[in-house]
Order: C-alpha cells, then sequence, then structure tokens
C-alpha cells in the first residue's frame, strides 16, 4: 500500500511498547487516526478550513506528539511564514511527517529544524486537551 505522508517508504520503526495495541508501526498510526482526526482535534485557527478530505490539516503538533509517546524519538518543527511550526518526528534516523498531506503537493524543508518540546506545546491548555482527545480517540477506535 502506497501512502501519501512525507516519510512512509522509510518509517517502519516498531512501536516501543505495546501500550496502545494494534499500532505497531507509524503507518498503523496513521491508518488508525484517520478515523481519529477531526474538526474537534484540529488546531482552533484552522477549524474553519477543516474537511474530512484534508483531516490532517491542523493536526501535526498533537500527532507528533502522540507518535513519540508511542516510537520514541524526537519532534522538530519546520518553520513557517506565520511564526508557527510544522511537527514531524525522527525515530532511530526515519524521519516521518504523518500530517504532510495538509500542505498538498508543497515541499517542506525539513533540514536543520529546531526541536519542539511537549512542555512548551502543550503550555497551551487547548492544545493539551487536543491530544488528550487525540489519544482517546485512538484507544477508542481500537477497541470497536
Amino acid at each position: 500500500m502506497q501512502y501519501g505522508f512525507y516519510g512512509w517508504q522509510d518509517c517502519a520503526v516498531p512501536a516501543r511498547s505495546g501500550d496502545v495495541p494494534g499500532i505497531h508501526t507509524p503507518t498503523d498510526l496513521y491508518d488508525a487516526l484517520t478515523h481519529v482526526w477531526s474538526a474537534d482535534t484540529c488546531a482552533p485557527r484552522m477549524r474553519g478550513d477543516w474537511t474530512p478530505e484534508n483531516r490532517t490539516l491542523g493536526q501535526c503538533s498533537i500527532t507528533a506528539f502522540l507518535a513519540q509517546d508511542l516510537f520514541g524519538g524526537r519532534v522538530y518543527g519546520v518553520p513557517l511564514e506565520d511564526g508557527n511550526f510544522h511537527c514531524f518526528n525522527v525515530v532511530d534516523g526515519h524521519m516521518f511527517d504523518l500530517t504532510s498531506e495538509q500542505f498538498g503537493d508543497a515541499k517542506l524543508d525539513y533540514a536543520n529544524c529546531p526541536e519542539q518540546f511537549r512542555e512548551t506545546h502543550f503550555a497551551k491548555e487547548e492544545k493539551r486537551l487536543r491530544y488528550e482527545a487525540l489519544k482517546r480517540g485512538l484507544i477508542d477506535w481500537l477497541k470497536r
């Protein structure tokens, strides 16, 4: 199967624990999250543009930190023109961005990006709550 997210060809890193049964690789996580991402988990400033066809819109940081929980590694951020960062994961030398499809055909520059930290991102209460909702939604989806 082919995927549209950046790094899908080289993201065969195993989950570091069995905390979330059914999630063994980042592609497993992506497959499950396609049923969980929603306008409610989208960044508030982007909610008006969120659609099921562009389900990864506004989901980057909460998705990247959830992937970090499952696979380890680090979260980095591509600086954006609006001063925000688009988050992605690097695990054992494997780089992947589960939410890159929101940018369509635009190419992001993943080189020399600063590391991102959940303490900084989750200082925003709304972001922490969206992360928790995404994680709960994932677990609920996998229990179905």
